[in-house]
């Protein structure tokens, strides 16, 4: 099980493949910070958040070029990133696959956050390192960011190039190598570290997109995050309502039965969040309702049954309610 401020361990397979690029023995980067190989290999294992720091602070010594983190992009492989590596792939749009990563991110590791923004010009990725200042938290963020470019190219096109960068890294002495990658202008010393994608680009439809699939990888994801950080109150409310749907809606009693405590505990510690048991739940039932509409092999009447609805007109109320449109409007409405 993760525990707090620690990193995948296959997520590190990657920072191997970008030290070794720039002829760091990465067997010997491993055993300097004390971390067996084999431990690499097993997809639920985590490591220490603070390794991250030592190892990268110690390939920065030896690497002279401020910009290597850049290249994090030529080492990712969806088995790096567990579930999500194949999440994003079946994604139905860039747009779903940044929402997914927002969502499940913690799986990947608990110190860094991810949050997909809709913004006037387009919709934005924010990537916050979790290191304040320090200027490792800088080649964290190239790392990330430069996966994140790779992982969107992947999907779309190798022509994909943001509209616009903020990193909070002062400007370097030579900005061009991050110009060069984004295919945009990079603004320096920003208040935060995002990367801002055309919102045509990021709604269209993937050629890559496996709507299925993807549905199957998001329950894995949330079953995860309910095992993994067994703290985290909301995923494992999350993972039972989505296991009780199909059997009918369960009540806030049976949820807090399933999760170990009364009734009147579980709203308690909800509202210590900002949310509700109802509002959680409908939250949870409106995600899986545009997540089975993205499935043309589902029809509304079956979508109907799947989420626990009694009738057709049921799920429409409220799916109406949630969205502003019909189950039939979103499901030919692709931006939507």
């Amino acid at each position: 099980m993760l525990k707090t401020e620690s990193t995948l361990a296959t997520v590190w397979l990657m920072v191997l493949r970008l030290v070794e690029l720039h002829g760091i023995d990465p067997q010997q980067l491993l055993q300097e910070i004390g971390v067996r190989p084999e431990t690499l290999r097993d997809v639920c294992a985590g490591l220490p958040g603070r390794l991250a720091d030592v190892a990268s602070a110690k390939a920065a010594a030896q690497i002279p070029d401020p910009a290597f983190a850049l290249r994090a992009g030529e080492c990712w492989h969806p088995s790096n990133l567990g579930t999500m590596g194949y999440a994003w792939l079946s994604s139905r749009t860039l747009h779903t696959g940044m929402k997914r990563m927002e969502r499940f991110a913690r799986i990947l590791g608990s110190r860094f956050s991810h949050l997909c923004v809709d913004e006037p010009a387009g919709v934005g990725f924010v990537y916050d390192h979790g290191r304040n200042e320090a200027p490792v938290g800088h080649l964290m963020t190239d790392f990330t960011l430069s996966i994140l470019l790779d992982m969107c190219r992947t999907n779309f096109g190798s022509k994909l190039n943001a509209a616009a960068v903020r990193l909070r890294r002062p400007e370097p002495a030579n900005p061009q190598p991050w110009q060069d990658l984004f295919g945009c202008q990079v603004q320096f010393g920003a208040a935060e570290d995002s990367v801002l994608f055309d919102r045509e680009a990021v709604d269209s439809p993937l050629p890559s997109a496996n709507i299925p699939l993807a549905n199957t990888f998001d329950r894995i994801l949330t079953e995860q995050l309910a095992q993994f950080f067994d703290d985290d109150l909301v995923s494992r409310t999350r993972a039972y309502v989505l296991r009780q749907l199909t059997s009918g809606p369960p009540s806030t009693q049976e949820t807090a039965s399933a999760l170990g405590m009364s009734q009147r505990t579980l709203q308690r510690r909800l509202g210590e969040l900002g949310l509700s048991y109802q509002s959680l739940f409908d939250e949870t039932r409106h995600e899986l309702a545009r997540r089975y509409l993205d499935d043309p092999g589902k029809s509304v009447t079956e979508i109907t049954f799947l989420l626990g609805f009694s009738e057709q007109s049921a799920f429409t109320r409220a799916f109406r309610r949630w969205s502003g449109m019909s189950p039939t409007h979103y499901r030919y409405t692709p931006s939507a």
